[in-house]
Formats: C-alpha cells, sequence, structure tokens
C-alpha cells in the first residue's frame, strides 16, 4: 500500500530562489506515494504589513536568505528509482489556502509594462477563505482559483545553481493558472531521484501575469507522485479534467507559441497515431494558444486542446 508523507516548510525543508541538483533531499518517497506539502511566500519586505504571519515563516525569515530569486520552495523530495529519461507525474489532488493574506507587487523595471509603471508597491490583500474571495481595496472582488505557480525537478549538475525565477525543461517558475486541483503535470526526470519540489502558491492569477506577480500566498497541497520509466519525456506537459496541456518556453513570445504548437503535434502525434501534418491542421482548428506569463524571463505559451475531442474510443 502506498504511504502518506507530510512535508513541513521550515528553515530544514525550503530551499529559498534557486534550484541545484546538489541540494540534499528534504525527504525520499517510493513511486506512487502521496505527500501533503505545506509552502511559504513572500520576504520580510512583502510580509511587513501582515499581523497573521505563520510561525514557520516567521522562523524562515529569521534564518534564511533568498538566493538569485525571491521564492520559498518547500522540498526537495528524492522519488527512489527516478533516473534521467524518466517521467515524473504529479497528480495535484488538492489545494488548500494556508492564511487570510496574500500580496501583489509591482516593481520598477520588472512586469509587463516597464515604462509606464515605474514605482515600487506592495499590497497587503486580504483572502476570505471560506468565501473563496480576495477583496482589493478599490473595490474590486476576485474568485480565487488557487495553484502552484513553482512544480520542478532539479536541473541537470551541469547547470549548477539557477534562479529560480526563469522556467525551463525541468519546469520552475511556469506560472501555468491551470495546474488547478485535479491536474496533472508531467516533468522530465534531470536527475537521479528527480528531486522534486514546490512553492510559490497564488491564490488567483490571470494568464499572462502583467503587473509581475499574481497574489501570492501560502498553500498546502497534496500530490500523488508516480514515476514512469525510460518515458523520454523532453519537455514538461500537463493534463488537466478538460485539455491536454504543451508548454513553451523563451524570451522571445514568439518563439514560446513556436515551441508549444511543436511539442502539441509531437504529443498528437503520440496519443493519436497521426501524421504530423494532419496533427499541425487539428492544432489549427482545435487548439488555443494563452500567454502563461510574460514576466519571468523565458516568457510561457500553452497550448490547450480540448479532451473531449481525443479521449472517445
Amino acid at each position: 500500500m502506498n504511504a502518506h508523507h507530510k512535508l513541513p516548510a521550515s528553515p530544514q525543508t525550503i530551499h529559498w530562489g534557486y534550484f541545484d541538483s546538489s541540494i540534499a533531499p528534504a525527504m525520499r518517497i517510493a513511486s506512487g506515494d502521496r505527500v501533503t506539502i505545506d509552502t511559504l511566500s513572500g520576504s520580510k519586505e512583502e510580509s511587513a504589513q501582515t499581523p497573521t504571519l505563520l510561525p514557520e515563516h516567521a522562523a524562515v525569515l529569521e534564518n534564511c536568505a533568498p538566493q538569485l530569486g525571491p521564492h520559498i520552495l518547500t522540498g526537495p523530495i528524492w522519488v527512489e528509482g527516478a533516473e534521467p529519461g524518466d517521467t515524473l507525474e504529479i497528480r495535484v489532488e488538492s489545494i488548500a489556502l494556508r492564511q487570510n493574506w496574500g500580496y501583489n507587487v509591482v516593481r520598477p523595471l520588472r512586469g509587463g509594462l516597464i515604462d509606464d509603471f515605474r514605482t515600487l508597491q506592495i499590497l497587503n490583500i486580504p483572502i476570505d477563505i471560506e468565501r473563496r474571495e480576495a477583496h482589493l481595496p478599490w473595490g474590486l472582488t476576485v474568485p480565487l482559483k488557487p495553484f502552484f505557480g513553482i512544480m520542478a525537478v532539479a536541473p541537470r549538475p551541469e547547470y549548477g545553481r539557477v534562479s529560480s525565477i526563469e522556467p525551463r525543461e525541468y519546469g520552475g517558475n511556469m506560472d501555468n493558472k491551470e495546474l488547478v486541483e485535479g491536474s496533472t503535470l508531467l516533468l522530465p526526470v534531470q536527475v537521479p531521484g528527480a528531486l522534486f519540489s514546490v512553492g510559490d502558491g497564488h491564490a488567483v492569477q490571470g494568464d499572462g501575469e502583467v503587473s509581475l506577480t499574481a497574489l501570492e500566498t501560502a498553500l498546502t497541497g497534496t500530490f500523488q507522485i508516480v514515476l514512469h520509466k525510460a518515458t523520454g519525456l523532453n519537455f514538461p506537459r500537463a493534463i488537466t479534467p478538460t485539455h491536454y496541456i504543451a508548454m513553451g518556453l523563451d524570451p522571445d513570445l514568439d518563439d514560446a507559441a513556436k515551441q508549444a504548437v511543436r511539442e502539441m503535434v509531437a504529443w498528437l502525434v503520440e496519443l493519436k497515431g497521426w501524421s504530423p501534418i494532419d496533427a499541425y491542421v487539428s492544432c489549427s482548428l482545435a487548439c488555443d494558444l494563452h500567454v502563461t506569463q510574460i514576466v519571468d524571463g523565458n516568457k510561457g505559451v500553452h497550448a490547450m486542446f480540448p479532451r473531449a475531442l481525443l479521449d472517445k474510443p
């Protein structure tokens, strides 16, 4: 019978702002195990306005410091038997809000409109956990749709220590708002043990994440993690209750779109046995391209193909 583990966030179980294949695992699990993981979000600056800081968040802020990037990541988790060339399947079973506030930051020289907004603004935004709504100070109420902006395996060793900001083939800061409860993320394993980490909790975000941040907050997620051997997957993919999703990541948004389409064409060939040109035409008729985010160095586009058209016998 598969085990169910709990991984809290603490100074001993987080890495702040970076990925590195040399980080010692915070936990070891077997394929098929379930893990409930607590995450945190926010530096001292971003958390200064709240009177309700989680005790473990206070401990991290007191004892840890960011390196390279801003994201507090819980993990990594070693998956027994994982090797480069395998695929890690991350089934997102549940996502829970951990606190009654979140924050949004606009920073000079960052975001989608750097010439228009040059002022630092940090908003502390109340979250109604029971109603699953956020109430903005100018009167807008936004329904919440929580997800983790970062889910990742460790990068290959030759990368060394890299920032948590730029998403790459190992996943990372993809900021894909479709990865909510009931979705599945497929990641290509880069190192022995896979070394899975998660963080960057978002209570809600629009496609694009145009002002640099979403409604950032602390979340708890429960995941089932399944290892698939020797799959040859090269880039992240996702499956939601309604869509197959292929990812594209590149500093150039056009090139990110091309990659997303190429990844979807290849996936349709695998799934249905169609010729590449038939898959390409199918994408033109039935696949939607969404701008995942434009603020993380490597911009994101995700291609969404309806499962209703593909899962028929």
